[in-house]
């Protein structure tokens, strides 16, 4: 399918060319021929000129790099090339069959001009150089991207609040004892307390060696 789509691209271009390269030819031509004759110039009267050869070379552009199919700059370099070699074998015929006295929006549209001049003849051939390129006939290359390999002096990445501790295994939590949050208790013993003797109540004396009421009042 893009064979065929190139194809008539190249149809297309090819009278679409002809018609700009004549009207930016015969109007700059005769812009500066008129500069001549009345002695000054005004630049402004090259624009019209200008945008009609710029139009032409942006699709003779577009026609002869896109790896679309060599098929199309093949067939239009073929078909512009044509008329200049017509001249070699027949000139007057070839001359006679293009037509002459077209008008072209109020402008006149010489045809003959760019195939006298050869200026049909360079195109055609830049487009068939173009055709037999052998970078148009390679596909565009496929970059796959490859594995960065993980160097060791590259630093570890900061925590962020996504992330998450990691989960211990079966073994460490069979292994690991229950606890309530308490201190574990100490394996030494505790010396027991001693016993009070004589059978007297735990309240007829302080504790220790403080002074009885009777003692600090004396």
């Amino acid at each position: 399918m893009r064979h065929l789509w190139s194809f008539l691209a190249g149809l297309v271009v090819v009278p679409v060319t002809w018609v700009l390269v004549t009207l930016g030819q015969d109007g700059s031509a005769g812009t500066v021929n008129r500069w001549v004759e009345i002695g000054t110039s005004n630049t402004a009267n090259l624009i019209e000129p200008a945008v009609y050869l710029a139009v032409g070379g942006i699709v003779l552009g577009l026609l002869g790099t896109l790896r679309i199919s060599p098929l199309g700059p093949l067939v239009a370099g073929l078909l512009l090339i044509t008329p200049y070699i017509g001249l070699f074998i027949t000139p007057f015929r070839v001359r006679e069959r293009i037509p002459s006295g077209w008008e072209f929006l109020g402008d006149p549209l010489p045809l003959r001009l760019p195939v006298e001049n050869g200026t049909l003849f360079l195109i055609g051939m830049m487009l068939l150089i173009a055709t037999f390129s052998g970078q148009r006939w390679r596909r565009w290359p496929v970059t796959v991207p490859q594995p960065v390999p993980a160097t060791p002096d590259t630093p570890a990445p900061d925590p962020t609040l996504t992330d998450w501790p990691p989960v211990p295994s079966s073994a460490e939590r069979d292994t690991a004892p229950l606890s309530l949050g308490y201190p574990d208790p100490d394996p030494t013993p505790t010396e027991p307390l001693p016993r009070r003797t004589g059978g007297g109540s735990p309240w007829s004396a302080p504790p220790g060696n403080l002074p009885r009421r009777d003692d600090a009042t004396n």
